[in-house]
């Protein structure tokens, strides 16, 4: 039997599962490492001047294609707008460090730390880094608090930038500004959109939507873990971090043209389950689909598979379906 060349951990410390498909992953990484080696020249010469934000539409197209590892810590703060938000208040984290904690959330976080990734290596160094993030952030945005969920979003960031400070920021800016009202205890913003995504599901893939729909299975069994914690924990490593690369940028709606392609790309998957425990099995096995890992690819079809996604459109359906479920609450009270 041949011996693969890769490890049984992932660049980012992970563990790969026993049943890890070798085979598939060096033929897509054969292929990939050739992509990042030519982007990675391109980005060093883009950001030499440190100016990525001079240049908006050459930015979109090389954030789409991928942000080198290197360099995701300084695109990230400035296309998502916390380096701007830093600046304002330099000093807000370290004073926030200096707070007294609530000992309610503070026990909180820290019955989800060992839970954090217990399948990466390297996480045990991370731990004290992700606490102080959490419990600085659950003090200075009381109305958020902690919510599960925010620990894997946090615990990525801080493996990527192995900074306290910048993961602060980034999911400052996330939970406010990208996806506000998803980590609330409401979960408004996050309802309404596993509501928009089915509805969306819908119209473009009616086929598939319909089986789902026939099979028993509710979208927020499906989508909620999907975005809560922005794909973290749901499918591949480096395939989340490229899908963070666009939303950092281009903001939510990336959520949901990623969950349109990965329902459109199990179409026949999909088709092919005849009860709802094979369904929910394909879904919770989305970090092993080699679809999946061939980040590169997939990212390119998450911008044709959904088909156009304006904002306006986005924006009017979601305020048509949150009316329509504040309606169905009054005619149901």
């Amino acid at each position: 039997m041949a011996v693969s060349k890769f490890s049984d951990v992932d660049e980012y410390g992970f563990k790969r599962e026993p049943d890890f498909d070798y085979q598939s992953y060096e033929n897509i990484m054969s292929s990939y490492y050739t992509v990042l080696t030519t982007r990675s020249i391109k980005w060093q010469k883009f950001a030499k001047n440190g100016n990525i934000l001079g240049d908006p539409r050459r930015l979109k197209r090389f954030v789409r294609k991928g942000v080198p590892g290197p360099l995701r810590e300084e695109v990230w703060m400035k296309s998502s707008g916390a380096h701007g938000m830093q600046q304002k208040e330099p000093a807000l984290y370290q004073t926030l460090l200096r707070y007294e904690f609530d000992q309610e959330i503070s026990d909180q976080i820290k019955i989800d730390l060992p839970r954090t990734f217990p399948d990466n290596i390297h996480f045990e160094q991370y731990k004290l880094g992700l606490y102080n993030v959490l419990i600085t952030y659950a003090h200075h945005n009381k109305s958020v608090g902690y919510c599960q969920g925010l620990n894997y979003i946090a615990g990525l960031i801080l493996i990527v930038t192995k900074n306290e400070e910048s993961t602060f920021w980034l999911l400052k800016v996330l939970v406010e500004n990208i996806v506000p009202l998803y980590h609330t205890r409401k979960m408004e913003n996050l309802i309404t959109d596993i509501d928009v995504l089915s509805e969306l599901i819908k119209v473009r893939a009616p086929d598939v939507h319909k089986h789902i729909e026939s099979l028993g299975l509710p979208w927020p069994v499906i989508a909620t873990k999907w975005l809560i914690c922005l794909y973290a924990e749901v499918v591949p490593t480096e395939t989340a971090l490229r899908i963070w690369d666009c939303v950092f940028l281009e903001g939510n709606k990336i959520l949901l043209r990623v969950g349109i392609s990965i329902v459109i790309g199990l179409k026949q998957e999909i088709l092919a389950t005849d009860d709802i425990s094979t369904l929910i099995g394909l879904f919770r096995a989305l970090e092993k689909n080699t679809t999946l890992m061939d980040c590169h690819r997939f990212m390119r079809s998450i911008f044709k598979l959904p088909g156009s996604l304006k904002r306006s459109q986005i924006d009017a359906l979601r305020r048509h379906l949150f009316e329509q479920r504040k309606a169905s609450k009054r005619k149901g009270s």
